[in-house]
C-alpha cells in the first residue's frame, strides 16, 4: 500500500512550465499528438522487453491506444496497453519534468536491441496536457511483477497528489478534465480531425469513441465472425430471386443471391491509424494502384499524379518517403505543393523549409526521418549541418529520377514535360547542385512540335549558319586558305600567327554566342513564326512566366548562347540585298510620311526588302529593351508606385519595300488615302506584335470598315 503523497513538481529553471504552456506549443491541439506519442512509446518499450525475454506478452495482447471523449464530464482520456509505470517511475518521469523517460530507456537498453525506434525523446510532451486541462490524472500499472497500480493527479500542473490506483491491467490511462475555454476537445468530431492530422500513420492502432454513446451494429457473414466480435443475433438471409426471360422468350425464376447465414454484431472499431503506411514498405512491394490510392487519401487530390519517387535510405541516416509530381494546370492552379514531414510515423508539420529544398515545395509527398534533430516542441529543427545533408539527399534523388527517365523513358519524359518543366526550371534557379545534375536533360518544344535539347538546337543552328557562310566563300578563296594552311603546316608552324594584308597579326575573335530564337505566344507571333518556317529556321517555345529568368541563367552557362524572341529582329536570311543608297532614300521618305500620319515623332522606321513580298509591315523590339520592360513591369507589380506608362514604345516599324502597299505610299506621298494606309499598316504590324489597347483597337476596326467602304466605290 502506498501512502498518499503530495508535493510540488520539480521543474528545472530552463524548462519552466509557463513557457511550455504559453510559448513552447503554439498549437493547442498538439497535446493529442504528444499523449498519443507517449502511449506509442510505452507500447514499443513493452514489445522490446518481450523480444529481450524480460517480459512475456499475453496471448490476447493488443497493441492499441483508446481515446475516449466524454462531453457530459468534459473529459478526454488516452489509454495505452504499454509498459506502465511504478511509483518511482512516476516520480522520476512525471514529477521531475526535465527528465525524459524515453531517453533513459534507450540509454539503458541501447546495446541489447535497436529494432524499433522510440518516438518520444521529450519528457515535456506529457505537460502539453495542461494547455487545455485544469486537472490531469494518471492511472498506471507497471509490467513488473508485483507492481502496485499508481494514481497521480495534478491541478494546474503545479502541485500533485499520488495514491494507489484500482487499475488491474498493464498500461496507462491519462485523463484530462478540460478547462472551460478548451471544451472543443470533448467533441468527438474535433478529436477525430486532430487524430487524422497527426496520427494517421502511427505504428500502433488508435481507436476513438464517445463515452455512453449508443451501441452501433453491423451485419457480417456468419463464417466471418471473429473471436472478439460480440454477436447480438444469428439469422438467415433467404435467397433472392428474379423473374427473367430466357433465350426461348419464356419467363423463368432465377436465383440472383443465394441463401446466407448472417450475424448481427456490435460494430467493429476501425483504427484511425494505418500502422504500415506505404512509405514504410519496400518500393518493390508497392503497386501502381497503391501509390495512386495513397496519393488520393493523403492529399485529397483526385487528379492522378504524373509519377512519383520512393525514397528509401538507411545510411548515413534513416529516411523514407514518397514524392509525387502532381498534374498541375499552371494557368489556374496554385503552384504550391504539400510535403508532409513525419518523425517515426508521427506527423510534425507541412513544408518544413530546412528539410525540403524550396523548389521541391511544388511537389506533394511525405518524408519520414526518425533521425531528425527536432527541438522539444518538435516544431523546429536543430543541427543545420545534418538537416542540410537530408535536403541534399532529397535533391539528388529527384535529379536521379528525372535523368533516369530522360535516358530510359524519353517518350514518357517528353509526355510529362509540359507539367514538370516549371518545377525543373524553378529548381535550376534556386539550387545550383540540382541545376548541375539536370541541365543536360532540359528539353524544349520547337516549331515542329518536337522536343530538342539546347546543345541539339545550337548544333542545328551552327550547321545552318556554317552552310550559309560556306555559300559566300568562292572556290578561289577556299583554295588560297587551304594553300596557306598547308604551307604553314609544312614549316612546322602549327601556332603561326594569322596576318592581315598589311602583315599585321590579326587578333582572334572571341566565339560569338549562338542565337537561340524563341516564341512566347504561338498565336500572337504567328506572322513571325511563318517567316521563320519559310526560311527553315527553328525556334523553341517558352510560354511560362518562369522562362524569362530561366533563359537569363542559361545565358550565363558554359554553352555560349543568347536567347532572342523571334520578333526582336529580322534574320538576314529573310531579306534580300538592296543598294544602300536606295534603302537610305526610302527609309528617310517613309519615316517622314509615317511620323506625320501617325503623329509619332519618336517612331523608328526601318526599310527592308523581304523575300516574301506579301508582308507589308512588321514590328520589332530589341531583346534587351523588352527584357528591361518586363523587369520594370515586374517591379511595378511589387507596388512601388512606378508609372506603367513609361514602359511602352521602343518598337521599330519595319516596312517591306517589295510590298505593293508600301510601294504605293512611296509613289503617292501626297495621295488622298496615304494617312489611312499608314495608320492601318502600323496597326497591322502592332497587332502581330502584341495586343492593341482598347481605344486603338476600336479605331482599327472603324478604319477597317472605312477601307472596305472605299473598296465598294
Amino acid at each position: 500500500m502506498m501512502q498518499n503523497r503530495t508535493g510540488s513538481l520539480s521543474i528545472e529553471s530552463e524548462n519552466m512550465f509557463p513557457i511550455i504552456k504559453k510559448w513552447l506549443y503554439s498549437d493547442h491541439d498538439i497535446f493529442v499528438r504528444e499523449l498519443i506519442s507517449n502511449g506509442c512509446d510505452a507500447i514499443t518499450k513493452l514489445k522490446k522487453l518481450d523480444v529481450m525475454g524480460e517480459y512475456t506478452l499475453p496471448d490476447d495482447y493488443k497493441a492499441e491506444i483508446q481515446v475516449v471523449v466524454n462531453p457530459e464530464e468534459k473529459t478526454i482520456s488516452f489509454t495505452d496497453t504499454g509498459i506502465g509505470m511504478t511509483e518511482e517511475e512516476v516520480g522520476e518521469y512525471i514529477n521531475q519534468v526535465a527528465f525524459s523517460g524515453a531517453t533513459d530507456f534507450l540509454e539503458k537498453y541501447k546495446d541489447k536491441t535497436n529494432e524499433e525506434q522510440i518516438i518520444g525523446h521529450f519528457g515535456l510532451g506529457f505537460y502539453s496536457a495542461f494547455m487545455v486541462a485544469d486537472t490531469v490524472t494518471i492511472d498506471t500499472l507497471s509490467w513488473q511483477d508485483g507492481a502496485q497500480a499508481v494514481h497521480w493527479e495534478s491541478e494546474g500542473g503545479i502541485n500533485y497528489e499520488m495514491s494507489d490506483s484500482s487499475r488491474d491491467s498493464v498500461g496507462t490511462t491519462i485523463t484530462l478534465y478540460l478547462s472551460e475555454d478548451s471544451l472543443e476537445f470533448a467533441n468527438e468530431y474535433r478529436i477525430r480531425e486532430i487524430l487524422n492530422k497527426y496520427c494517421s500513420f502511427m505504428p500502433v492502432k488508435i481507436f476513438l469513441s464517445k463515452a455512453n454513446a449508443e451501441q452501433e451494429f453491423e451485419t457480417v457473414d456468419a463464417a466471418d465472425v471473429r473471436e472478439d466480435d460480440v454477436v447480438v443475433e444469428n439469422f438467415v438471409e433467404e435467397a433472392k430471386t428474379e423473374e427473367r426471360e430466357n433465350e426461348n422468350g419464356e419467363k423463368e425464376v432465377v436465383e440472383i443471391s443465394p441463401r446466407k447465414e448472417k450475424a448481427k454484431i456490435n460494430k467493429r472499431p476501425v483504427s484511425i491509424s494505418d500502422t504500415n503506411p506505404l512509405w514504410m514498405k519496400h518500393p518493390n512491394d508497392c503497386t501502381e494502384e497503391e501509390y495512386k490510392d495513397f496519393y488520393r487519401k493523403v492529399f485529397n487530390d483526385y487528379k492522378e499524379p504524373l509519377f512519383w519517387i520512393h525514397l528509401n535510405m538507411d545510411y548515413p541516416f534513416n529516411l523514407k518517403g514518397i514524392l509525387y509530381f502532381p498534374k498541375v494546370n499552371t494557368e489556374y492552379d496554385n503552384l504550391e505543393g504539400v510535403i508532409k514531414l513525419y518523425n517515426n510515423q508521427v506527423f510534425i508539420a507541412d513544408n518544413i523549409k530546412e528539410v525540403i529544398p524550396e523548389f521541391l515545395m511544388l511537389l506533394k509527398g511525405v518524408i519520414d526521418c526518425p533521425d531528425l534533430p527536432l527541438n522539444v516542441s518538435r516544431s523546429a529543427l536543430q543541427n543545420d549541418g545534418f538537416v542540410k545533408k537530408i535536403s541534399d539527399y532529397i535533391t539528388k534523388k529527384v535529379a536521379d529520377k528525372l535523368s533516369g527517365m530522360y535516358k530510359v523513358e524519353r517518350e514518357e519524359y517528353e509526355k510529362y514535360w509540359e507539367d514538370i518543366s516549371p518545377f525543373i526550371k524553378y529548381g535550376c534557379l534556386k539550387d545550383e547542385k540540382f541545376r548541375e545534375k539536370i541541365e543536360e536533360f532540359i528539353i524544349f518544344k520547337d516549331l515542329n512540335d518536337k522536343f530538342i535539347t539546347l546543345p541539339e538546337y545550337v548544333e542545328e543552328r551552327k550547321k545552318a549558319e556554317g552552310e550559309e557562310a560556306d555559300d559566300e566563300v568562292t572556290v578561289e578563296e577556299s583554295e588560297e586558305k587551304k594553300t596557306d594552311s598547308e604551307d604553314a603546316a609544312k614549316e612546322g608552324d602549327t601556332d603561326a600567327e594569322v596576318l592581315d594584308e598589311n602583315g599585321e597579326p590579326v587578333e582572334e575573335e572571341e566565339e560569338k554566342p549562338t542565337i537561340v530564337y524563341y516564341v512566347t505566344d504561338l498565336q500572337q507571333q504567328s506572322q513571325y513564326i511563318n517567316l521563320f518556317k519559310e526560311e527553315g529556321i527553328n525556334a523553341v517555345i517558352l510560354s511560362h512566366n518562369i522562362d524569362q529568368p530561366f533563359i537569363s541563367q542559361l545565358e550565363q552557362g558554359e554553352l555560349k548562347v543568347k536567347f532572342q524572341r523571334i520578333d526582336a529582329d529580322l534574320n538576314d536570311t529573310m531579306t534580300e540585298e538592296v543598294d544602300e543608297e536606295t534603302i537610305k532614300t526610302q527609309t528617310e521618305s517613309l519615316s517622314e510620311i509615317f511620323k506625320k500620319a501617325l503623329g509619332k515623332e519618336q517612331l523608328e522606321v526601318k526599310v527592308e526588302r523581304f523575300k516574301n513580298e506579301n508582308i507589308s509591315s512588321m514590328m520589332t523590339l530589341s531583346e534587351e529593351t523588352r527584357r528591361m520592360q518586363d523587369m520594370m513591369k515586374m517591379y511595378s507589380m511589387g507596388g512601388n508606385g512606378m508609372d506603367m506608362g513609361m514602359f511602352g514604345g521602343g518598337e521599330t516599324l519595319i516596312l517591306n519595300s517589295a510590298n505593293q502597299l508600301v510601294q504605293y505610299i512611296l509613289d503617292h506621298k501626297e495621295g488622298e488615302h496615304v494617312e489611312l494606309f499608314c495608320k492601318q499598316l502600323y496597326d497591322l504590324a502592332m497587332i502581330a506584335h502584341k495586343p492593341l489597347p482598347a481605344e486603338e483597337m476600336t479605331a482599327f476596326v472603324a478604319r477597317s470598315n472605312e477601307i472596305m467602304m472605299l473598296l465598294t466605290k
